[in-house]
C-alpha cells in the first residue's frame, strides 16, 4: 500500500498509533481486536515503512489472510505511512492458553446479544462421550420442569445427532415471524415447553455434514433469531465431547451454567470430567452432576449395578458440585423415548418421581453471584460501606 498523506509537521507514526490503529483489526472467531488479545508480537516503524507481526493460534489458519488483510487496511490508513509488511508466526503452547483466557474473559465481559430473557436461567446439558443418555435427561428434566408451571426452552444444539424431536413426540415446520424462527411448543401440565431442533428443519435420516465454524453459526442463529419469549429455563441439549458449540456456546452465552451427565463407569466419569474443566476454562459455572443408567432394579426388586457403580458421587465429589439425582436403568426410559411420551409425563412411571426430584434440586440450586472484581463493583461496596457507616458520599 503507497500513501502520500503525512502528519503536519512531516513526521512518521509512532508504535503508539500504530498499536491503537491495530485495535481495529479483531478475529472474527475469538471476537476481540488482536492487540487485546496479545496477538500483536512486534510493531516496528521505520520512517514511511512500517512492520507488524501477528502470532496466531495455529499455522494454518484460515482467517490469516483476512487478519492481514485488515492489519494493512488500517495501519496503512495513518498518516505517513507508505507501505505496511505483514508477518504472522504460530503461538506457542504457553502463549496460546493466554490469548485464549483473555478471550474467555472478553465473552464473560461483553456477551453477544441473544433472543434469550436475562431473567431465564440458560442450563446447558452436557457430556464428555456420545450414549450416556443425555438428550433423554435433557427431555424428561424439561417436561419435570414444565410440569412445576414453568416455561421451558429446549434448544437441541446436537446439530449432528439431533434427537429432541421424537423423544418429545414433536414434528412440525418452523416459522418465522419479523425474520425470526417461532419454536414449536407442547404444552405440559400448567407448564409449557418450546422446543426448537434442527429436526425441524431437516429430514429425521438426512446427514448433517458441516463443521466447525458452520456448527456454531447454527448454534448462534438457534440464540439470537428466535422469539423465545418469556422463559424460566432454557435447556441446551449439547452434543458430546469438548468441540466448537462447546466453545463457541461459552462465548455467546456465558451466564450458562454446565449439568453434567455421566453414567456409572469409572471411564465414563473421567471422561465427564474434561467436560467440566472446559466449561471453568471458558467462566462458565458447573451447577451439578446426573448419574444415568444407574443400577438396575427388577420387578423382584433385587438391584443389579450392571454397569458398576459410583461414577455420578466419584465426579461430583471431583469437581466440587452436588449431585442432583440418580436415574436408574429402565426400559421405560428407551420404550417413552420411542413413542414420543417422556416418562416424566407418567406418574405410574417409576422414574418420573426422579426426575421431578432432580427438577427440584436444579431449581433450589441457584448460580452462585459473581465476584466483585471490577472496578465499578469495589466503588460500589466502598459507598455501600460509607453508607452504613453514616458517612457523606
Amino acid at each position: 500500500m503507497t500513501r502520500t498523506d503525512t502528519h503536519p509537521d512531516g513526521s512518521s507514526p509512532t508504535e503508539d498509533e500504530v498499536r491503537e490503529a491495530l485495535r481495529n483489526v479483531r478475529d472474527p472467531e475469538l471476537g476481540a481486536d488482536i492487540v487485546e488479545l496479545g496477538m500483536v508480537t512486534r510493531i516496528h516503524v521505520d520512517g514511511a515503512e512500517v512492520a507488524v507481526e501477528v502470532a496466531l493460534t495455529i499455522a494454518g489458519c484460515p482467517l490469516r489472510a483476512q487478519i492481514q488483510r485488515d492489519v494493512d487496511l488500517h495501519v496503512g490508513a495513518l498518516p505517513g505511512v507508505r507501505s505496511v509488511v505483514v508477518t504472522t508466526g504460530v503461538m506457542g503452547p504457553d502463549q496460546k492458553r493466554s490469548v485464549m483466557d483473555r478471550a474467555r474473559r472478553i465473552a464473560r465481559d461483553d456477551p453477544s446479544a441473544t433472543d434469550v430473557p436475562d431473567t431465564a436461567r440458560v442450563v446447558a446439558v452436557a457430556s464428555g462421550k456420545g450414549g450416556v443418555g443425555k438428550s433423554s435427561v435433557t427431555v424428561n428434566l424439561a417436561v419435570a420442569l414444565a410440569r412445576r408451571g414453568l416455561t421451558v426452552g429446549v434448544l437441541d444444539a446436537d446439530i449432528w445427532g439431533f434427537s429432541v424431536p421424537r423423544l418429545l413426540g414433536m414434528q412440525g415446520d418452523v416459522e418465522a415471524r419479523g425474520k425470526k424462527m417461532v419454536p414449536l411448543e407442547r404444552h405440559v401440565g400448567d407448564g409449557t415447553l418450546r422446543v426448537l431442533s434442527m429436526g425441524f428443519l431437516a429430514d429425521e435420516d438426512q446427514a448433517i455434514m458441516w463443521r466447525g465454524l458452520i456448527l456454531n453459526r447454527a448454534v448462534q442463529q438457534f440464540l439470537e433469531d428466535v422469539h423465545w419469549g418469556d422463559l424460566d429455563f432454557l435447556l441446551i441439549d449439547m452434543p458430546p465431547g469438548t468441540g466448537d458449540i462447546q466453545m463457541g456456546l461459552a462465548r455467546m452465552m456465558p451466564r450458562t451454567e454446565v449439568l453434567i451427565v455421566t453414567t456409572p463407569p469409572e471411564a465414563a466419569q473421567k471422561v465427564a470430567a474434561r467436560t467440566a474443566d472446559m466449561a471453568r476454562k471458558g467462566y462458565l459455572q458447573v451447577t451439578g452432576v446426573i448419574e444415568n443408567m444407574s443400577d438396575f432394579i427388577c420387578e423382584h426388586g433385587t438391584s443389579y449395578a450392571l454397569f458398576g457403580s459410583g461414577g455420578g458421587d466419584r465426579l461430583a465429589a471431583d469437581i466440587g458440585v452436588p449431585l442432583l439425582g440418580r436415574v436408574p436403568l429402565h426400559p421405560s426410559v428407551s420404550a417413552g423415548g420411542d413413542a414420543g411420551a417422556p416418562v416424566a409425563l407418567d406418574d405410574d412411571q417409576p422414574l418420573a418421581a426422579e426426575f421431578a426430584r432432580i427438577a427440584e434440586a436444579l431449581v433450589a440450586n441457584p448460580p452462585a453471584t459473581g465476584s466483585m472484581e471490577g472496578c465499578s463493583a469495589r466503588m460500589l461496596e466502598r459507598v455501600e460501606a460509607a453508607v452504613a457507616a453514616g458517612e457523606p458520599v
